[in-house]
């Protein structure tokens, strides 16, 4: 975006449209999808007794250059002041270089639960890793686009009150490629159940994906200048609120809460699965028997702060919704990513470490509200019967100022402005 050109936030919806046509190569059709929710039909079949379309609203980050490329990054969110403090995150990373990130392969673990063994665990487990090829081809005969390349076999000991006894785990590591790939690790299972069932001996109960995708880790780092931050004070005060989320379980919820308002909204508007994105997500932060922090913090030698965030992501831009919901597609290709799970599974990462950045900048210095406040004012606004953006936007600016953000003074203003 030159210098010549409006920002991205001071152009109306038409400039904002045109450009994205012209910078992510855009058809009419493409752009068709912005104005409307998908098709009743279409959702009829995603999922069972539909009866509507909720729609969410969708934006496009901006500022973000990941491992030296400039990416325009779509969230669908609802809540205000989101894709704005991503946006100015990623602009104080884009002076020092922007984000660097790196993806591992997209293996996945497939789960083939065995019960009620009538020899030894041990004995069962040696039996498995006996037959390990041929349960790889059974796997792999079930799919021409993933490939099964390892089979591990683990005991496991239920720790619940109920006394289910010890359990065999055999674990199929799944390559998915560019998928996310539920659904051919779910196939893949299902087909070894029986040779498994016959090698040990026991009862198969659940045959299906882990969704803790610790193989498919993400790291992403940035450097934020200080200055650009607010100066040693703020990036101190900043370093105490890591402190903090580090420490303690009830700081480290919520922030971890916003890194995930940057993950999750990438992930929503390009048609990926963010419960399951969401579950591991906090799975990994309570890897060592604490809760924590997400992300990790500290200075540079120059007083500059470096934040790292690594978590686990099963994405996909194969199959799946990301194919299905036309928006979910066109965000792929505003993106850039169309044709890479890893580009995908980084451009996430780099909007929840953004967000992170965002939220502890604005909590160590002015607070979260103010920012916050002045965007929600719009809603405010609305709720109160305003109508048109002139009249919206007066309405929202004046009860922002007075700092009184609330539907009764509000309505109030509005009669006042009318009045007028």
């Amino acid at each position: 975006m030159s210098q010549q050109q409006k920002k991205f936030y001071e152009m109306n919806r038409d400039e904002r449209l045109a450009f994205l046509k012209q910078s992510a190569e855009l058809t009419d059709e493409d752009i068709s999808f912005f104005g409307q929710p998908i098709a009743f039909d279409r959702a009829n079949r995603m999922v069972e007794n539909a009866v509507g379309i909720m729609s969410i609203p969708l934006g496009i980050a901006t500022n973000f250059v990941i491992n030296g490329v400039e990416r325009l990054v779509p969230m669908a969110i609802e809540e205000p002041s989101v894709i704005a403090a991503a946006s100015k995150a990623a602009k104080i990373a884009k002076t020092k270089g922007g984000f660097t990130a790196e993806a591992e392969k997209s293996l996945m673990i497939g789960q083939v639960q065995v019960v009620l063994l009538s020899n030894s665990i041990r004995s069962g487990k040696r039996k498995v890793l006996a037959h390990k090829k041929e349960l790889l081809a059974i796997a792999n005969s079930k799919s021409k686009s993933v490939s099964a390349i390892g089979l591990q076999v683990r005991e496991v000991k239920d720790s619940s009150s109920n006394r289910m006894g010890r359990m065999l785990v055999i674990e199929l590591i799944i390559d998915t490629k560019d998928a996310m790939g539920a659904n051919a690790v779910n196939t893949m299972c299902e087909a070894i159940a029986p040779k498994v069932a016959e090698i040990t001996g026991g009862e198969v109960v659940l045959k299906i994906l882990s969704n803790y995708a610790t193989k498919r880790m993400v790291k992403c780092k940035a450097v934020f200048d200080k200055d650009q931050l607010g100066g040693k004070e703020t990036v101190k005060r900043i370093l105490y609120a890591y402190a903090l989320a580090h420490s303690d379980v009830y700081r480290a919820v919520t922030h971890n809460k916003g890194v995930m308002n940057g993950v999750d909204a990438v992930a929503l508007a390009t048609g990926q699965d963010f419960r399951a994105i969401e579950a591991a997500a906090h799975a990994w932060a309570a890897r060592d028997g604490t809760y924590r922090s997400l992300t990790k913090w500290r200075l540079t030698k120059g007083g500059d702060l470096v934040g790292e965030i690594e978590i686990p992501l099963a994405v996909g831009v194969v199959g799946g919704v990301a194919n299905v919901h036309p928006t979910a597609k066109v965000a792929l290709k505003i993106l850039g990513v169309n044709n890479s799970a890893q580009e995908l599974a980084m451009a996430i990462a780099a909007a929840g470490l953004a967000q992170n950045l965002a939220a502890m900048r604005a909590l160590a210095s002015e607070g979260i509200q103010k920012g916050h406040m002045r965007l929600h004012a719009r809603n405010i606004a609305v709720m109160a019967g305003a109508k048109g953006a002139d009249e919206v936007d007066a309405v929202a600016m004046k009860i922002a100022e007075e700092g009184q953000v609330n539907v009764e003074n509000a309505r109030e203003v509005l009669s006042s402005l009318r009045e007028s």
